[in-house]
């Protein structure tokens, strides 16, 4: 039964006071909420008023989530007024504050559903089944918050990730927050500091792995693929040991992407080509080098080889470009501890005639003289001086980018990159950067953030109702981004700005949309790609 006060209380029905008379009158609210009826523009303006007197980014987060948990529709139209402002606010990097303390700060659970691996098998349906409330999901983020952003295992407090990344999904691509749904499967924690909370909510043991782990995740897939036929399942912040091999396991059965893995791949090969667009270099000429070897760091190089191969090299003759340096310096084939995706670009000893010395950063790009450096290591200032100048000393244009976050992880900081090589390097940051000016140039310095692809990449799959997301599908999204930059520019980004985030999710919808068309992946009959794009998606406007 539909009580005037459930109404109140359901964050997408909820009105406020935009509720008219006549509404009042017929759902029993009358005298329920002030008298004056306001519009959906003046609720905005007096709420972004509210949200300018909080003092810290922690306490902005917390008042939106306040306004998120009441009314989605004046939740999303302040977020569309105020993306670029509200973007590091209500996900990276003040998200990090929020996972870290999201235990003490607990208010209610934004529709999450807490999947326990102590629980059996029928409670996990039973659960979605919950969560969605009747609702038609389309879309799940799901973590075991192993791998949180830079600042690693969070347990059940992880769930924010889920939370803030379907937010960003909403916002930049119109994907209905009905059809939606966060999830984290609470696997344990190895964070002793959790552990010894009072406070903490989640599982109070370690992380379990192995075969009963495996096996939790297969339990939650079949679940949620027969409670929602039409889902795309989109996995978030695993740890290093499970994020490949559970893509791996599943992204040739059904829909589904891992963000850290291929999302972060796309953005930065959209960075690269959007780079040579500006120095006029050939992407099979680079040298890729990357500091950090985990999960982002493996899987970006993956994409990068990917493209080469697109672009004409043979596997063999694309390896050669790659080198990944990791915390025991430069990979090589020899070392038992690799993973499979680090072996794939491990070298041979063979090749170094000072093998024994590459053990650190410095001593490989003097080794390799890389032209593209790319940075998920996590490891604050790694760029040094020297580094960024030995680099700079046999390449022209040296592409740079520190992507670790939150800002205090960046391996570099964007003005002294450009002051260091004279204003050479071509730079894209994993956090948002001011312009740099330098010798009476302005620099846009690019965000590589996940947000410019994976909302429209899912977008774009679900336009298309298509059953896979498959790698042409990735690089179609890769190179639309790709595409956009002004290199007649000078100080041109390497990317487009987060500014246009709504215009560009719709670019890479289209693209994505067209590529799964065209490979006859849709499930349903498409014959307008671009109209399909537009009819899916959600405005925020009272109904």
């Amino acid at each position: 039964m539909t009580t005037p006060q459930n109404i109140l209380n359901d964050p997408f029905l909820n009105k406020g006071t935009a509720f008219t008379v006549a509404e009042r009158q017929a759902l029993g609210l009358t005298g329920l909420v002030p008298p004056v009826v306001q519009t959906l523009e003046q609720q905005a303006e007096q709420t972004y008023g509210q949200y300018q007197s909080k003092s810290s980014d922690l306490e902005k987060r917390l008042f939106l989530m306040e306004i998120f948990n009441t009314n989605r529709v004046l939740f999303y139209k302040l977020f569309s007024q105020h993306v670029v402002e509200f973007m590091p606010i209500v996900y990276d990097p003040t998200i990090a504050d929020t996972i870290e303390n999201y235990s003490e700060l607990y208010v209610q659970s934004q529709g999450a559903a807490f999947l326990s691996i102590d629980e059996d098998d029928a409670t996990i349906k039973e659960t979605l089944r919950n969560a969605a409330a009747g609702r038609d999901i389309k879309l799940i983020v799901v973590t075991d918050a192993e791998g949180i952003l830079g600042i690693g295992d969070w347990g059940t407090n992880g769930v924010d990730i889920a939370v803030g990344k379907l937010m960003v999904y909403t916002a930049a691509a119109g994907i209905d927050p009905s059809s939606v749904l966060p999830v984290v499967l609470d696997a344990g924690t190895n964070n002793q500091t959790l552990l010894d909370d009072p406070l903490y909510l989640g599982n109070r043991h370690e992380r379990v792995r192995g075969q009963r782990y495996d096996d939790f995740v297969d339990h939650f897939v079949d679940a949620a693929e027969d409670l929602f036929p039409e889902l795309y399942l989109h996995w978030e912040d695993f740890g290093r040991s499970n994020a490949a091999n559970i893509l791996n396991r599943y992204q040739d059965k059904i829909t589904t992407f891992n963000d850290d893995i291929q999302g972060t791949g796309i953005i930065v090969l959209a960075g690269i080509l959007g780079a040579l667009q500006i120095s006029k270099q050939k992407f099979t000429d680079q040298v890729y080098l990357s500091f950090g070897a985990g999960t982002a760091g493996a899987g970006i190089t993956q994409r990068i080889f990917d493209e080469m191969v697109e672009q004409g090299l043979t596997p063999d003759e694309a390896r050669k470009h790659f080198y990944l340096v990791d915390k025991q310096g430069l990979l090589f084939a020899d070392d038992p501890t690799l993973t499979p995706e680090q072996k794939l670009f491990a070298r041979d000893r063979a090749e170094f005639s000072n093998a024994a010395e590459l053990t650190n950063l410095a001593a490989v790009v003097k080794a390799v003289q890389p032209t593209i450096l790319v940075g998920t290591s996590t490891q604050p200032g790694a760029f040094t001086e020297a580094i960024v100048k030995e680099m700079a000393a046999h390449t022209a244009r040296p592409i740079i980018f520190p992507l670790s976050n939150p800002t205090k992880l960046a391996e570099a900081k964007a003005a002294d990159l450009i002051e260091w090589t004279n204003g050479q390097a071509l730079v894209a940051m994993g956090i948002p950067a001011a312009d740099v000016t330098y010798n009476g140039v302005t620099y846009q310095i690019g965000q590589a953030n996940n947000a410019l692809v994976y909302p429209g990449l899912g977008l774009g799959t679900l336009a298309a109702t298509a059953t896979r997301l498959n790698d042409t599908m990735i690089s179609a999204a890769a190179h639309s981004l790709g595409g956009i930059v002004d290199a007649s520019q000078p100080g041109a980004a390497v990317l487009p700005p987060v500014s246009k985030l709504a215009e560009f999710s719709q670019t890479v919808a289209e693209a994505v949309a067209s590529s799964a068309v065209a490979q006859q992946l849709n499930r349903e009959p498409i014959s307008d790609v671009t109209a399909a794009v537009t009819n899916l998606k959600w405005v925020p406007e009272y109904k």
